[in-house]
């Protein structure tokens, strides 16, 4: 058998304010839990874009990327369902910081969020045992002592963008 091991390649919004940092929370097959706005990577899409993309998504905030806080890779055994056999995924999470912009009051959030939230580091520590990633603090304490790589240390090849890969 030819098996061929593949992350699942998601990204993460670490957005800070006034000593606080914007969450999620939102309903999973554990019951509600709490996240960084993130994601799934697209097709023809960067991990950059991802970032803004899943920002809008999930908190109807406009998010500037002006930083790479970390790249992060965790592990997670998902649990059996009457439908689906139990999984074993690992995570390779991109954690982007910036600038967030307007909030659209209108915008539906994504599909499973309930609300946006506010929390300082310690209520996110308090709370781990709701945190949907095991990343959330680790993000979060990284982007406190100042981590900031600059995006182009995350390089997308225009190959990316190309509907059906390149000639």
């Amino acid at each position: 058998m030819n098996y061929r091991w593949k992350p699942s390649v998601t990204v993460a919004g670490i957005i800070e304010q006034y000593g606080r940092y914007l969450l999620v929370e939102e309903h999973t097959p554990k019951g509600l839990m709490f996240n960084n706005p993130a994601g799934h990577l697209d097709p023809g899409e960067s991990p950059l874009q991802a970032c803004v993309r899943e920002v809008l998504e999930e908190t109807a905030y406009a998010f500037t990327p002006t930083s790479l806080v970390g790249i992060y890779l965790s592990r997670f055994s998902k649990p059996a369902t009457p439908e689906d056999p139990e999984e074993d995924i690992t995570y390779l999470r991109f954690a982007f910081t910036g600038e967030l912009g307007a909030h659209d009051p209108y915008r539906a959030l994504d599909t499973g969020i309930v609300r946006t939230l506010w929390m300082s580091m310690e209520e996110m520590k308090a709370t781990q045992a709701r945190h949907r990633s095991r990343l959330l603090v680790r993000c979060a304490q990284d982007h406190a002592r100042g981590v900031r790589l600059p995006l182009d240390t995350v390089y997308t090849d225009p190959s990316v963008y190309m509907p059906g890969g390149p000639a």
